[in-house]
């Protein structure tokens, strides 16, 4: 009998049953990206999905741009770019999910209204391809995990996990169970979470959670400040900043988050709750319409180019008045 190095399992990479060997991510916007800068540092492999294999080319592009900065700014070393790199792969066929441990879909739609049935598609097209033991998450922040989960054969295999920007330096991760998520799949998310180094904060199913709730009046208010004309837009970024320690004003804030996104956020809990605080401001909806949409459009409460803010005085002074 012929014996070969395969009978003896050498060369072959032994997994122990409970470990968390991949991730994959649908939907790779600046939220996604982010997510997957910080899986792959964590030295955990990441999988991709998006539209087109011509948006797979741009996201890598993105990611490598991306990377060089945090070389010039923060010290990463080609070294740790490259083997960063490595770690990813993307394409825009979902079987490459295959395998994962966990999926977090992260997508970002851009039509009018909410987006549940695109998620409640989505998350179909996932549990198409992976184990009856992969663990599928949500990102979103305003919509309730259980009204997406329903379409799933297992539903207790979802929850919600909400990373906030920027997903880098945020230290906390919120994290929804439905009243059917089973520990198991609760226990790899609170393994996942201590690969990647982020705290837990385990929220009741609420559209908005902690953090959306809180951020959307606050926008809202500074918009309500602008029109009045009592402050400029940098003046009421620079005094929030200065007497509360956040590292944004509600406006960078915006720009940020991408002012489309927030405007989805406000009409969600609106539509939710009904309070006042969570109608979306004037101001917000113009810059929406007008496709101003912050850091990724070029121009939002502040102007861009090449995804870095431009000096020149940088905000829209009289925002309130022009837009």
């Amino acid at each position: 009998m012929t014996e070969t190095l395969t009978d003896f399992a050498l060369g072959k990479k032994i997994v122990q049953e409970g470990t968390l060997q991949k991730v994959g991510v649908v939907g790779a916007g600046t939220t996604g990206q982010q997510i997957i800068r910080l899986v792959a540092k964590a030295g955990i492999d990441v999988v991709f999905v998006d539209l087109s294999e011509d948006r797979v080319k741009e996201i890598f592009e993105a990611l490598d741009k991306q990377l060089d900065e945090k070389i010039n700014r923060w010290g990463l070393t080609p070294g740790e770019k490259r083997a960063m790199l490595s770690r990813i792969q993307g394409s825009s066929d979902f079987s490459i999910l295959k395998g994962c441990n966990v999926v977090i879909e992260t997508i970002h739609s851009k039509k009018k209204g909410t987006s549940l049935e695109i998620r409640r598609e989505v998350f179909k097209k996932i549990e198409d391809v992976v184990d009856s033991k992969t663990t599928i998450v949500s990102n979103t922040a305003t919509l309730n995990i259980s009204e997406i989960a329903e379409v799933l054969k297992y539903p207790q295999r979802a929850l919600g996990l909400h990373f906030i920007l920027p997903v880098d330096q945020v230290k906390v991760v919120e994290v929804v169970r439905t009243n059917k998520t089973d520990p198991h799949n609760f226990e790899c998310i609170s393994k996942f979470m201590k690969m990647v180094d982020k705290e837990l904060i385990q929220v009741q199913e609420s559209p908005g959670n902690i953090s959306t709730r809180m951020i959307v009046p606050m926008i809202n208010e500074a918009c309500s400040i602008l029109l009045e004309g009592v402050a400029s837009v940098s003046e009421i970024d620079k005094t929030i900043k200065h007497t509360t320690g956040y590292q944004t004003g509600p406006f960078e804030m915006a720009d940020n988050i991408g002012i489309d996104k927030v405007l989805k956020w406000m009409e969600n809990l609106y539509n939710e709750f009904g309070e006042i605080r969570f109608k979306p401001s004037p101001i917000i909806k113009r810059l929406a319409r007008a496709g101003m949409v912050g850091r990724e459009s070029g121009e939002g409460f502040y102007l861009y180019k090449n995804g870095k803010r431009i000096p020149k005085s940088g905000d829209i002074q009289h925002l309130g008045r022009t837009v």
